[in-house]
């Protein structure tokens, strides 16, 4: 497997999934969107937001990585969270227009920018409580997806308690179909 093509396909799989879910939030009223519903960041909006601060939070330690990254030079574009729980925005349709530009922006970077080689190297990073961390590049990559992918989760969850489907979510979708 191709790390860097399966990366690929995983940002193509992170644009299809928010596109699903952002088209069912934004059928919800303000109040609906806002409403305490006992999830880790409370409503819908704040999951949103969360998802969005994770993927702003790790860009920019990815941009430290290489020269090479000029299209993470785009997240100076975008406000960047004090907490993990902020609401970078309170109105959905900034968030959803930040949101499709944030998911261009990695599918731009990890198909202009990134070289197959740069996920077999160490990430130095700084977190949030100040720790200084060296992990493994690509898993760093894998990580982003996989917290993107687990909020999206309770999103799900929490749209099916209201009735309302996102569709497909399975990642098979993005996986090209070989058979001859």
């Amino acid at each position: 497997m191709n790390v860097r093509n399966h990366f690929i396909l995983m940002s193509d799989h992170n644009t299809r999934m928010n596109k699903q879910i952002y088209s069912v939030a934004q059928t919800l009223s303000k109040e609906a969107l806002n409403e305490n519903r006992g999830a880790f960041f409370k409503s819908i909006i704040g999951t949103l937001n969360h998802i969005l601060i994770g993927d702003l939070v790790w860009l920019t330690r990815f941009s430290q990585f290489s020269e090479r990254y000029t299209t993470l030079h785009r997240l100076s574009n975008f406000p960047y969270p004090k907490r993990l729980d902020d609401i970078l925005y309170s109105d959905f349709h900034s968030l959803q227009t930040t949101r499709k530009e944030v998911d261009s922006l990695i599918g731009s970077w990890l198909k202009n920018d990134t070289q197959e080689r740069d996920f077999d190297n160490q990430l130095q990073y700084t977190n949030s409580q100040g720790v200084i961390s060296r992990r493994d590049f690509g898993e760093l990559i894998s990580h982003l997806f996989n917290h993107q992918t687990h909020h999206r989760g309770q999103l799900t969850t929490l749209f099916s308690q209201m009735q309302h489907d996102v569709g497909p979510t399975d990642f098979l979708l993005e996986i090209p179909d070989t058979h001859s």
